[in-house]
């Protein structure tokens, strides 16, 4: 009975890690995807390979947060309940992803541990309660700091960096494979600087996929971690994997919600929305908390944008009690190369043909449902865990 509880738990944790593949991609390389710099394959495959990366070095940490402080007695993660609280996760992201909406798997894997020792009366309430104040903390710091980026120095980073998507024809960076060695290959009429902008914003996507697998593999190994029946090691390669899988598949949809649903990102926007997002994560991470990757980059995208439009009018006006004359096609309003304007020189009538900077319903959507997720895990976990008499608690 035992063995045939850890491979089912094993089979559920490999279930979580193809969400977690499915909810992480977007965030990650949809800015890259949605540039039209890299494709969904490509964006894939590096996401598969820097998550892994990050799991098997940085990860441990993060797994022994959520496999053993967060609750006191980790006695509670026995099979039986892990399948449970693993069943929850990724039954959560599923429908997340199955909507195309990246879902925190930090939100929804902590809810669930969390659901199983207050169930219990082993939750350890002072880990959660800093975990969660981060939680709050770091999307509305990824929302101002790129809010601030995207009305004071934004136009001045997308005149020096001057590079555009190619919408039109294919991708940006490909692969030749004509070649004995396969290589790197470049648009047609790509200057240097667009190269370079885009090789940045896509290495900035794999340090992105770097920091999510530092603190996602948790989400899928550490209750089965905290029964002490499979080492860390083979947890990570197992995990990993599943990632890959669901990179490779479910991820598509996510990939179009935050590549193009949103907000149809230049890759200016992009790289200012990457280095933001990623920044905190990683310090997250490095500070042992589980980040909610997928919360920070959507907020630094609609904070970034938000600021970029509010460029039409200044403070004094604002105290004056002028309306602030909002463009929703802010991004993509200045010309490659063009000269950085001043704020409050621009009318919103400028910008009115660029592409709309986030779709009010797609980001409502987007914003519902990774609060849906999160609470669907937690809550089905504590009713499980404080009502059925088959756990034995």
């Amino acid at each position: 009975m035992t063995e045939v509880l850890l491979i089912v738990g094993l089979l559920v944790s490999v279930f979580v890690g193809y969400n977690i593949g499915g909810a992480t991609t977007g965030p990650a390389f949809g800015p890259a995807v949605g540039a039209n710099v890299i494709t969904k394959l490509m964006a894939a495959t590096l996401m598969s390979i820097f998550f892994f990366v990050g799991a098997i070095t940085i990860g441990p940490q993060v797994v022994e947060t959520l496999g053993g402080e967060l609750v006191e007695d980790t006695a509670i993660f026995t099979l039986r309940s892990n399948v449970a609280v693993l069943f929850f996760i990724g039954g959560a992201l599923f429908v997340g992803n199955y909507a195309g909406v990246p879902a925190s798997t930090s939100m929804t894997a902590v809810g669930a541990i969390a659901a199983l020792g207050l169930a219990t009366g082993e939750l350890n309430l002072a880990v959660l309660g800093e975990i969660v104040v981060w939680w709050i903390v770091a999307p509305i710091i990824g929302f101002w700091v790129a809010g601030i980026v995207g009305r004071y120095f934004y136009p001045r980073i997308n005149a020096w960096v001057a590079i555009e998507g190619n919408r039109e024809g294919r991708e940006m960076v490909t692969i030749d494979r004509t070649g004995l060695v396969p290589r790197l290959q470049f648009g047609e009429n790509a200057n240097r600087r667009e190269i370079t902008g885009a090789l940045v914003v896509v290495g900035i996507g794999c340090l992105m996929a770097f920091s999510s697998g530092t603190s996602n593999i948790a989400n899928a190994i550490a209750p089965i971690y905290g029964t002490g029946d499979v080492e860390m090691v083979p947890l990570i390669l197992i995990g990993s994997a599943a990632v890959a899988v669901g990179c490779f598949t479910i991820a598509r949809r996510t990939l179009d919600t935050l590549g193009n649903d949103i907000t149809n990102l230049p890759l200016t926007a992009a790289i200012v929305v990457a280095i933001i997002s990623s920044g905190i994560v990683i310090g997250l991470s490095w500070i042992g908390i589980p980040a909610s990757f997928v919360v920070i980059a959507t907020m630094s995208i609609i904070g970034l944008g938000w600021g970029r439009a509010t460029r039409t009018t200044t403070l004094s006006e604002v105290r004056a009690g002028e309306e602030t004359r909002v463009s929703v096609g802010a991004l993509t309003a200045e010309a490659e190369g063009e000269r950085s304007p001043e704020i409050g020189e621009e009318e919103p009538e400028d910008i009115p043909k660029a592409s709309d900077l986030f779709d009010p319903s797609t980001t409502a959507r987007v914003i519902l449902m990774q609060n849906v997720v999160p609470i669907l895990s937690t809550v089905g976990a504590f009713l499980t865990f404080r009502f059925l008499p088959i756990f034995g608690f």
